[in-house]
């Protein structure tokens, strides 16, 4: 499974999900010399405008980084100079009913992923969910991307691993969609406890 794949699905789930959402791939920032480049930015319509960035990584990007933590530093640097750049904005709004910010770190459904994120479970487990930027509340979600055949319906699911339940434990497990894409890759994957 490729990035490219993961990121058609996330931007079926948006387009079908919200009306009209501002959708943009591979977006640029720049702060001061620190330049990155969102795999996925989407902001949602009023009512409630709402912004979902998402680093996502594949088979391919797990292969070719050196660990857990060079992924992690790509999306805390993500995380910490997207909306320092003067083409992003956020806009505190009083009355918010949840985040106006969603900082996804999105791991494909593969064997290769589920043992990369397996290993590296306490990092990628110690990522703070909720935080705030410039005023605003946001949320961070390191998760494994599910049901991604159901993504033109608005129906594509997250299943965190920096939550409440740990990917280790029997509540997770019971947690992963049956018969599905990561059930499976679970399934095939080598896990040493």
């Amino acid at each position: 499974m490729r990035e490219d794949e993961l990121a058609s699905a996330v931007v079926e789930h948006f387009e079908a999900a919200y009306e009209r959402p501002e959708v943009r791939l591979e977006e640029p920032y720049d702060h001061y010399g620190n330049r990155g480049v969102a795999d996925v930015y989407v902001r949602t319509r009023p009512p409630e405008r709402v912004d979902y960035l998402a680093e996502l990584k594949a088979d391919p990007a797990v292969r070719v980084a050196s660990g857990a933590n060079e992924i992690l530093r790509q999306y805390r640097r993500m995380e910490r100079y997207f909306y320092e750049d003067d083409a992003h904005a956020l806009r505190p709004r009083l009355g918010r009913d949840g985040p106006a910010l969603h900082l996804l770190l999105l791991f494909a459904p593969t064997p290769n992923c589920v043992e990369h994120v397996f290993e590296n479970r306490r990092l990628y487990g110690s990522i703070d969910p909720e935080l705030s930027v410039d005023g605003v509340p946001a949320v961070r979600k390191v998760a494994f991307l599910v049901n991604l055949e159901a993504a033109s319906t608005g129906t594509l699911g997250f299943l965190s691993v920096n939550d409440d339940v740990e990917i280790d434990s029997e509540a997770f497990r019971r947690a992963v969609p049956p018969a599905s894409r990561l059930a499976d890759a679970f399934e095939a994957a080598d896990l040493d406890p």
